[in-house]
């Protein structure tokens, strides 16, 4: 689990440990132990070494992508945008890579990344945020296709506004809670979907939402 310290990750933590699964938790920052079946490693997923750190922690049977960041656009502070790739697409792309070879010569392993609704549309809020997002459902989503035949799942969950940290707009429709998320994160686990979004209300919203903007973006 990348991204273990708090939000989504960990609620979905303290719902494996208590359905019995053992989890490793990968994050930038300590989190409270949650029993023998936890163990938490600090590791930042822009490290240099994060992709031989990672790989050292052993091979597992599925990878849960929780990491992420997104900052209100400052057109001073352009870094923070930056991040927000480097964060929810390349660290996405990394931790891939090293699981995804682990798993070729077994013929099984399932890859869950947390992607977002922001990425049907454009975002002039926060545009690193989406446009990264939207970088990691396409890429991902094509790559369970390419994957499947191997053995390999890739499910790419998309939600809307979730209560956590990450949930800056000060309007917030349909918002579930972290625990809610966690939910449906773990129902991927056994299902295997390529794409899983929630809630509807809001799917239905954003590409509502994304429409208007194209048509904005269009007609200049």
């Amino acid at each position: 689990m990348v991204g273990a310290s708090d939000g989504i990750g960990r609620a979905l933590v303290r719902a494996l440990v208590a359905d019995g699964w053992d989890v490793v938790g990968v994050s930038r920052s300590p989190a409270e132990p949650l029993g023998e079946r936890y163990t938490h490693v600090v590791l930042d997923v822009r490290d240099p070494g994060y992709r031989k750190e990672l790989s050292g922690l052993g091979v597992f049977d599925a990878c849960v992508y929780c990491a992420g960041v997104g900052e209100l656009l400052d057109v001073e502070r352009l870094g923070e945008q930056r991040m927000a790739f480097e964060v929810n697409l390349l660290g996405a792309v990394d931790t891939a890579e090293v699981m995804i070879a682990d798993w070729l010569p077994r013929g099984r392993g399932h890859l869950v990344v947390l992607s977002s609704l922001a990425d049907a549309a454009h975002s002039p809020e926060a545009p690193g945020y989406a446009a990264s997002k939207a970088g990691a459902s396409r890429y991902f989503e094509s790559l369970a296709l390419a994957l499947r035949p191997r053995g390999i799942a890739i499910t790419n969950v998309r939600f809307g506004f979730v209560d956590t940290k990450m949930a800056k707009s000060p309007v917030k429709p349909f918002m579930m809670s972290a625990e809610r998320a966690a939910a449906v994160v773990a129902g991927t686990l056994a299902s295997k979907p390529i794409r899983r979004s929630a809630p509807w209300p809001m799917v239905a919203l954003m590409w509502a939402v994304g429409l208007a903007l194209r048509w904005r973006v269009l007609l200049g």
